[in-house]
């Protein structure tokens, strides 16, 4: 799946001149984390979050005061940019303007890596260059759960169900120190062997009850633990 199988088209925006006041309502009318920002070209000049509200003077949260040497450290620059984001009633001057985005057919798997490494919510979506919707942590669950509700087909043969495990686990690392026997009869899957790592065991029920047209799984492996030599059932 990419970014534009499962982003969110109707995004609400705001522009650099809106009113913080305006964008707040907006975000807790909607239920929504971050506004996109647009300049007056359409294109995407920043994005407002929660965060760029946390710090405000209205609410006493502003940057708290600092002592004469760490006022020396962080100079009078840095002073005057924190008290414009506390004090400031406009987007332009709150929002974040290092955007992190995606182009739409960015995969999914590419995007969670995203979400985790930035630790972000939120990325906007593009299409030459202008904002076409936004992928939001809430998005990835929905597609989540559209695919748990989906029922694959279930009139797969025995044979064509014990070919697609063993083509599964033919690609997979965790299954490469093992040595398991699959059997499918009537669409119930026996597994039998030997593991060598005890968690491998839950991996392979997992892979099996997820393949289309199993109904139920036999768990007949023994666990050999290489370190004492003890054999666990």
């Amino acid at each position: 799946m990419k970014a534009e199988d499962v982003m969110a088209r109707d995004v609400l925006t705001v522009t650099p001149a809106t009113k913080i006041e305006v964008a707040l309502a907006l975000m807790l009318q909607r239920r929504v984390s971050g506004l996109p920002v647009l300049d007056a070209k359409g294109h995407l000049a920043g994005i407002l979050t929660e965060g760029d509200l946390l710090h405000r003077s209205e609410t006493g949260t502003g940057v708290k005061a600092r002592s004469k040497f760490m006022e020396f450290l962080v100079g009078p620059g840095r002073e005057a940019e924190e008290y414009v984001k506390a004090n400031s009633r406009v987007v332009g001057d709150l929002m974040t303007t290092e955007v992190i985005t995606v182009h739409h057919d960015t995969p999914l798997s590419d995007i969670v890596d995203l979400m985790e490494k930035k630790r972000i919510r939120r990325v906007p979506v593009t299409r030459d260059g202008r904002l076409i919707g936004i992928v939001s942590r809430a998005d990835l669950l929905r597609a989540l759960a559209q695919k748990l509700g989906t029922h694959p087909q279930t009139d797969m043969s025995d044979k064509a169900i014990q070919d697609a495990l063993h083509a599964q686990f033919a690609k997979a690392d965790w299954t490469t120190s093992s040595n398991i026997g699959v059997h499918v009869l009537g669409g119930v899957v026996t597994f039998n062997g030997f593991i060598y790592d005890e968690r491998t065991r839950k991996a392979l029920i997992v892979a099996a009850q997820n393949t289309p047209g199993v109904t139920s799984v036999i768990d007949q492996m023994v666990w050999l633990d290489i370190t004492t030599g003890m054999m666990v059932p």
